[in-house]
């Protein structure tokens, strides 16, 4: 049924804009034969508009990868910098918040460790909606800031490094087998926000896979049973993700880049001081619009990342 709904709304959005283009170009040639510059310039916005959708409607059909239908999570750590880069590390959870929700998209927070004085050490949200692990998985690797830091008294500029992560959330017919003796699973209490249960009882859960060291961990729920249930739903979709990128050559760089959240493995640079410019390094795209980018504006990187990752995948097929 998802399939189907999924093919009928790809189905619904060509006839809707060709069905627009139509009643755009009478509409035009109407104006164009009474000369009514006005309705014309109106026809010509039109048309204008539905190239831009017919354009994003082209890239999301390119969107065929086994999970790309999926809902996803989204995981984000700061790198080493303390405080500048659990800030930095908010900003990004914000950005991708604002970017979901502008989208129809819902999001739900499943992990956050809070910073000592500001920000988030780390964070995991499910963001739900169609595609949306086609679009956000184009977004994994590491984001570079560069600003002048609010929280030096003598305003000088500071590099703040964090890591975005991303994986689908795994269908439950998809069969992931894992055995129980390669999992370690550790419980603690929680940090953040939640009320006094949440802080005064070991509920969170983390689990750890061994032979592949990753890691997993919620604090959402407020017992100790769901919060279990709930990781272990996330470490199948990360491992079931690991294998996606085992057979995806394109994705290989994106792998070795989480290893080191610093200089030299950044996939995009948001520079704020001494000039205003958002430039991702993987395709050249850049625009001096930061504000409208970190209020999650991301648009045109994630379709010029996918569009180069599309056309890798070709050639290499």
């Amino acid at each position: 049924m998802r399939e189907r709904t999924r093919l009928a709304d790809q189905i619904g959005r060509v006839q809707k804009l060709e069905r627009e283009r139509a009643d755009a170009l009478e509409f035009a040639e109407l104006a164009e034969a009474e000369g009514d510059e006005a309705s014309l310039d109106d026809a010509s916005q039109q048309l204008a508009q539905l190239k831009e959708l017919a354009a994003r409607a082209e890239l999301e059909a390119l969107l065929s990868g086994e999970a790309d239908a999926n809902d996803s999570y989204l995981e984000i750590n700061a790198g080493a910098g303390g405080t500048e880069s659990n800030d930095w590390a908010l900003m990004l959870l914000r950005m991708y918040t604002r970017w979901a929700q502008g989208h129809g998209m819902e999001v739900e927070f499943v992990e956050e460790t809070g910073g000592e004085q500001a920000g988030i050490k780390s964070a995991t949200v499910k963001i739900a909606g169609t595609n949306a692990y086609g679009w956000l998985k184009t977004e994994a690797g590491i984001h570079r800031l560069v600003r002048i830091s609010p929280f030096d008294s003598n305003a000088r500029r500071h590099t703040s490094f964090a890591s975005v992560w991303v994986y689908p959330v795994v269908d439950d017919k998809i069969e992931i087998e894992i055995n129980p003796s390669d999992v370690r699973i550790d419980t603690y209490r929680s940090s953040g926000a939640g009320g006094q249960h949440v802080n005064k009882t070991d509920s969170a859960v983390r689990l750890t896979h061994l032979p592949t060291g990753i890691a997993v961990a919620c604090q959402n729920e407020r017992s100790q049973h769901q919060n279990r249930e709930q990781a272990w739903k996330m470490l199948r979709a990360r491992l079931y993700e690991a294998e996606l990128q085992r057979r995806e050559a394109v994705a290989a760089a994106v792998e070795a880049a989480k290893s080191d959240i610093g200089w030299g493995h950044q996939i995009r640079s948001y520079v704020l001081q001494p000039y205003q410019m958002v430039k991702d390094l993987r395709t050249n795209v850049e625009t001096s619009d930061t504000a409208g980018v970190l209020d999650g504006d991301l648009d045109p990187f994630m379709a010029a990342s996918l569009a180069q990752r599309v056309g890798a995948t070709r050639e290499t097929a």
